[in-house]
């Protein structure tokens, strides 16, 4: 009964124990045959509940750039928060009558931030309209995003990437990730590759066919380089190249050249697609306040939060991942003493109408609200340096230590099977999937990945039933040779002992 709570006061603890545990001799050995120095790694390997004295400690004090691994405090924060029960809602309005099919007015689609409105929730979403009777708006679609606060970003400012869609900047209305998604299909009797667009977007020439090759000894190759896709213009998708009979079937999705006209295009080329007729436009503006304030015609509900982190967390996916972190800064309520003073910490550049900035779904409002959560559920020091939640930035900034509190702090709440079912599994799926271990399925992991940084954190399981909280994270620019380095030290930590 005294052993615990010494225990614990011990795990408490870390910056004394650091430097009495050394890293693993496998695994120092194999930093040394990276060439990367001790000095570039943090490392924390404990149990999860605290009952024994660290395994290592190496570094643990230090803040360092998490890359993706700091996805982990977004969606662990949200499923504390918000409850795993949570769904965003996307309501629509109607503003005058319907007569014979006609629709006589606008019609309103007000963006709560779901961060998973995919091509097919569209269609749905539209499909209920078509359900109150409309076929023809005579009038305009009009799509308001006022519930998120957002800067103006440009796409390639981060890494150059701007068709990559791991860019695409959140959105109050975010619709399939700002992304077209082209799916090429051989068809050997036309000697062409049929292309296929989705969504299909409104006022944008997309080729639908292009040359087909036999390729060069039945290999693939870079099919994409091959097609010499000119992505330049955002009114004309086409294609100077080739396709090869020899890849089949293959699916490239592409951020959209212009993400500011994305949603517009995207609505109503779905709405005429599906045989909808329009008068008007598509265009952005709000529901005005006499409309928003009667019962919606209608409101499509997201997907819950357990399936929206596990997107996030198995893939990586950012914009996800910005916009769940938007929702804890919009949802929560911030306009407290302790959440105004955080925020005027991590921006001091606040100081009229922080009121109204912080009632808004704004990425101030949400570092406040995290940082506060994390001082009342996690620590009251050793705080995460945040920016956008997602870990796609240069400033964030946590060290092994907070995450492997953050870890344990998780594995003892009633949340801990949605957040642990979320993480990639060791060589099965996510971002892990490829990865060849004699750890096979035995850690549930998240991974990261920037330029000069490799991480991985989450729970390493032993064949007794034992977890294992693991964070390790290089900062370095050799980073990405550190790979085999961690992927023996989830063996390492698998291990009996």
């Amino acid at each position: 009964m005294l052993r615990r709570p010494l225990l614990m006061a011990l795990l408490g603890c870390f910056p004394l124990l650091a430097t009495a545990q050394n890293l693993p001799p496998e695994f120092d050995a194999a930093l040394a045959r990276a060439k990367l120095p001790r000095e570039a790694v943090s490392v924390l390997v404990v149990d999860a509940l605290g009952q024994a004295a660290p395994r290592v400690t190496h570094r643990i004090n230090v803040p360092v750039n998490p890359a993706s691994v700091m996805k982990l405090v977004t969606t662990y924060a949200a499923l504390d928060l918000l409850g795993p029960a949570y769904t965003w809602s996307t309501p629509v309005y109607i503003e005058g009558a319907v007569r014979e099919g006609t629709l006589y007015g606008n019609l309103y689609i007000k963006g709560q931030g779901d961060p998973k409105l995919v091509l097919e929730r569209l269609w749905l979403l539209l499909r209920r309209v078509q359900g109150l009777g409309i076929r023809s708006i005579a009038g305009d679609i009009v799509l308001d995003l006022s519930a998120l606060e957002i800067p103006e970003v440009d796409p390639s400012s981060f890494d150059g990437e701007p068709l990559r869609p791991y860019n695409a900047a959140p959105d109050a209305l975010l619709i399939n990730f700002k992304s077209v998604v082209m799916t090429f299909t051989p068809d050997r009797t036309a000697n062409l590759a049929q292309v296929q667009f989705d969504p299909p977007l409104h006022g944008v020439q997309m080729q639908t066919t292009v040359p087909l090759t036999s390729g060069s000894n039945g290999d693939c190759g870079d099919y994409r380089g091959a097609l010499k896709a000119d992505f330049s213009d955002a009114n004309r998708i086409r294609f100077a190249g080739s396709y090869s009979a020899a890849c089949g079937e293959k699916v490239w999705p592409v951020a959209y050249a212009d993400p500011k006209s994305y949603g517009v295009r995207a609505v109503q080329g779905v709405w005429l697609d599906m045989g909808g007729k329009l008068t008007g436009t598509v265009r952005y503006g709000q529901v005005p306040a006499a409309i928003a304030a009667a019962k919606p015609a209608f409101e499509v509900g997201s997907a819950p939060l357990p399936e929206v982190i596990r997107d996030i967390n198995k893939f990586s996916n950012n914009v996800m991942a910005q916009q769940l972190f938007l929702t804890l800064g919009r949802v929560v309520p911030a306009t407290t003493p302790a959440t105004i003073a955080d925020a005027t910490a991590t921006d001091p550049a606040l100081t009229l109408n922080l009121a109204s900035t912080l009632s808004q779904g704004s990425f101030t409002a949400s570092r406040a609200q995290v940082l506060r959560w994390w001082k009342e559920r996690i620590s009251a020091d050793d705080l995460p340096e945040l920016d956008n939640g997602s870990g796609l930035s240069r400033q964030e900034r946590i060290t092994a230590q907070a995450l492997g509190k953050l870890l344990q702090t998780a594995y003892r709440s009633p949340v801990m099977p949605e957040l642990m079912a979320s993480l990639p599994i060791t060589g099965v799926d996510g971002t892990l999937r490829r990865v060849k271990s004699r750890a096979l399925g035995s850690a549930h992991l998240k991974t990261g990945s920037l330029n000069n940084v490799v991480a991985i954190a989450g729970y390493v399981h032993s064949p007794s039933g034992k977890r294992t909280v693991l964070v390790a994270i290089v900062n370095h620019p050799n980073a990405n040779a550190a790979r085999p380095a961690l992927e023996g030290l989830v063996e390492w930590a698998a291990k009996e002992r």
